[in-house]
């Protein structure tokens, strides 16, 4: 296989990104369509929220084979060349962006960039993957043991070699027998020479779905990326199902034993493009309704509702609705502050926030101010925002975060601190709200965030529809190798 790389390092992330859950990953393939890797390159840039660090592309021409290119960096600096794209012919294309969860944090290589290739003995085979897979380090040692030779620090390369030792017939069985030794959570597109492959895991906790365009059919990991490249959206892939795309149409397998869905409640509320579709609901208006939730539990007087740009966006817009006290874009954003801007001094490095924020002055001068955020991680950026806020002249400052406390690690696919750096693991609310010096701070609860998302009664404790261990601390899939590190799970009540 051809491959076209840059051994750069990746820059340092911009301080406001760091104090935010990453997102996990996003992933994206087409089959049937001429230039294919165009179409992913266009998918890719659609789900550039999803990572950000780095990103990959891997094509199959009958004429030149299996190639490759990969980058750090975003989408559009890397994957809108023609001369890039030119090494990557063919009808049949995956790709990958990455935020890393797993592997080498801050020392991002090549080498861990997705998607990964094998050659097996029926054929190539490339792989990406969104997720974390949480026995990889006890999968790793036993492959290791019986002479597989890694190249990446990535858990999903384990899922390359368990594949390559697996006695089935053809790649899609190779993969199924390899994914049902995988614990944790994925989403995966692969492709061989003729097949594009998808698979989620049994409970369905990251997200997939399947679009449709004239000739051709596309995986990607949200619909706003459907849209971008004018595919039909046509279902989501369900949880524990496996889709094989070949010319003879669409096959489904569940190779997996059925368990009840716990689809990630999170991306609800932060890590999905308000644009796109989940379970059959608008993001955005998924996000409204967080916030009017938000409202009706957590009210307080105030002159104006504001935003944290731009994840608060659609949840203040519901508070706002739901109390009836104005919305105002009260805090501006800086559209070009990327994550590369270099901070050559310490008196720029304390800047911080401001050099993406700026407070709108003129507005917030005198005022009451609600500020609806989507999270509070390590509580860094909400104590900058508010130092913005009182020097311009606000009076009051009030935090409304449209989502629980997010006081649990998640081991699924999103980058969290350890516990103990998580504000809500070792302080009460009324400590986080001295912390902070903020005049209030109220989180929406558990049961009003299931409401928002469609759960009319709340959360059923016998019963979680949702992944919600990054607030409850109950986690569907045991986290082995965390535990075996001396993570400590929650005591059962």
């Amino acid at each position: 296989m051809s491959e076209m790389a840059d051994d750069a390092m990746m820059p340092p992330a911009h301080p406001f990104d760091d104090d935010k859950l990453k997102e996990e990953c996003g992933i994206f393939g087409v089959w049937g369509t001429l230039d294919a890797a165009n179409f992913v390159a266009l998918g890719l840039h659609a789900l550039q929220h999803r990572g950000q660090e780095a990103g990959g592309i891997v094509a199959y021409d009958p004429e030149s084979g299996f190639n490759s290119a990969r980058r750090f960096g975003y989408v559009r600096d890397n994957f809108t060349s023609q001369k890039v794209m030119e090494t990557l012919p063919g009808s049949l294309s995956i790709g990958h962006v990455r935020y890393s969860t797993a592997g080498s944090k801050g020392q991002t290589a090549i080498r861990d960039v997705q998607p990964f290739f094998g050659e097996f003995a029926m054929g190539g085979a490339a792989i990406a993957h969104n997720g974390n897979i949480t026995n990889a380090d006890a999968l790793r040692r036993e492959l290791i043991e019986r002479g597989s030779i890694f190249q990446s620090s990535s858990d999903s390369e384990c899922i390359i070699h368990l594949m390559a030792r697996s006695l089935q017939r053809n790649i899609p069985e190779r993969m199924e027998d390899a994914l049902r030794r995988v614990e944790g959570a994925f989403s995966v597109v692969a492709m061989t020479r003729t097949k594009l492959i998808g698979v989620r895991d049994a409970l369905g906790v990251r997200p997939l779905v399947l679009g449709k365009l004239p000739g051709g059919h596309v995986l990607s990991s949200e619909t706003c990326a459907l849209d971008i490249i004018g595919a039909e959206f046509v279902r989501e892939i369900r949880p524990g199902e496996m889709v094989v795309i070949t010319d003879k149409g669409i096959e489904s397998h569940f190779p997996f034993r059925p368990q009840p869905s716990r689809f990630c409640i999170f991306e609800h509320v932060y890590f999905s493009r308000p644009d796109s579709i989940l379970g059959g609901r608008s993001v955005y208006e998924t996000r409204e309704a967080i916030g009017r939730e938000l409202a009706k539990e957590n009210p307080v007087e105030a002159d104006l509702v504001c935003p944290v740009p731009d994840s608060g966006t659609p949840a203040a817009i519901g508070y706002s609705l739901e109390s009836g006290i104005p919305y105002a874009m009260g805090i501006i954003r800086n559209q070009y502050m990327g994550r590369t801007f270099i901070e050559p001094t310490e008196s720029i490095r304390n800047m911080g926030v401001r050099l993406k924020l700026n407070v709108n002055r003129a507005l917030i001068k005198g005022k009451r101010v609600i500020l609806v955020d989507d999270s509070v991680v390590r509580g860094t950026t909400s104590r900058k925002i508010k130092e913005m806020i009182l020097d311009a002249g606000a009076a009051e400052v009030h935090f409304r975060i449209a989502s629980p406390p997010t006081a649990w690690p998640c081991f699924y696919g999103v980058d969290t601190p350890q516990r103990e750096k998580l504000l809500a693991a070792t302080m009460s609310e009324e400590e986080m709200t001295q912390h902070l010096g903020v005049d209030s701070l109220k989180f929406i609860s558990l049961d009003g965030l299931y409401r928002a998302v469609g759960e009319a009664n709340g959360r059923d404790p016998n019963q979680p529809q949702y992944c919600d261990a990054c607030f409850s601390g109950e986690y569907p899939v045991e986290p082995a190798d965390m535990i075996e590190k001396g993570f400590e799970m929650k005591a059962a009540e």
